[in-house]
């Protein structure tokens, strides 16, 4: 009976100096003040627990976040670094704060599939990513929407991508620089349009907007107010045709309201009224007899 206790504890105390040694080699692998972070986290956490049974509860939230992640923090859980990839017109700012993520959160209560969740709620996100790299890093990998154009339907405008799906309504200085298209269907035929704008060469810089009417053919709207009103069909030679006689003759110098490329080879300016007026005037004026001498 003594042999065998004997024997228990003499393998036990074995045990005891490779575990030891096992915790000596953990220890060299620890940072220097660890055990004092981990000392006055707890301390920590046993003050925030002091404040929630003196029910202040509501003065440390407001202060300090919800105490689950104050006591997470203390414990050396906070989040101290995060890293964003896939920004594009996106900044950090804006996507911590759509994610919800502050300085009161905690990586060890961090809900990261709530996180992606919020994330994936903006417009301009696609997909997000979000991954926690204990104990105290935060990684967020987002693929952006990319913003095509500007539809303007209903006297509203929105930015649209590439297939023509409404990313959001233009409340953002950053899309003003996009091509305008209007009209209905116009953001699923916007690949139209900015293939007509490429083909218009040098004309391209000058052409503000396109208009999609009756769902078949684009009405061009350039800088100075003139409407090019391309056909339904060869829209792509009509406007390169223009740009042509733009540079050989510069007729969108002249005073006209529009041009009408709808009819073949034939190309049917509008004149404004004042030089509708003008042309009229002459027209009708008739030349002046020369009279004789008077006896």
């Amino acid at each position: 009976m003594s042999a065998s206790i004997l024997g228990v504890m003499t393998g036990r105390r074995r045990r005891s100096r490779a575990g030891a040694a096992a915790a000596t080699s953990f220890e060299q692998r620890l940072p220097r003040g660890t055990g004092s972070a981990l000392t006055l986290g707890f301390l920590a956490a046993v003050s925030i627990y002091g404040i929630v049974l003196g029910g202040h509860v509501e003065d440390f939230r407001q202060a300090y976040g919800e105490p689950r992640h104050a006591i997470a923090r203390a414990l050396g859980f906070g989040i101290n670094q995060i890293n964003i990839s896939g920004l594009v017109e996106l900044s950090p700012t804006e996507v911590l704060g759509a994610a919800g993520i502050s300085p009161k959160i905690s990586l060890a209560l961090l809900d990261a599939a709530e996180v992606r969740q919020r994330l994936e709620l903006v417009p301009l996100i696609k997909e997000a990513s979000v991954r926690k790299l204990y104990p105290n890093e935060l990684s967020i990998s987002i693929t952006e929407r990319k913003p095509h154009a500007i539809w303007q339907q209903n006297g509203e405008l929105f930015v649209i991508a590439t297939d023509g799906t409404v990313i959001d309504m233009l409340n953002d200085a950053r899309f003003v620089r996009l091509p305008l298209v209007v009209g209905d269907q116009a953001n699923v035929q916007s690949k139209d349009y900015l293939k007509l704008r490429e083909e218009a060469g040098p004309l391209k810089q000058r052409i503000r907007a396109g208009i999609l009417v009756a769902g078949r053919r684009w009405d061009l709207k350039l800088d100075n107010g003139v409407d090019i009103r391309l056909p339904e069909e060869g829209a792509g030679a009509a406007i390169a045709r223009l740009a042509a006689l733009e540079r050989d003759q510069h007729i969108l110098d002249k005073d006209i309201l529009s041009v009408d490329m709808r009819m073949g080879d034939r190309l049917v300016l509008r004149l404004s009224e004042e030089a509708a007026q003008i042309r009229a005037d002459r027209l009708n004026k008739k030349p002046n007899k020369q009279k004789g001498p008077e006896i």
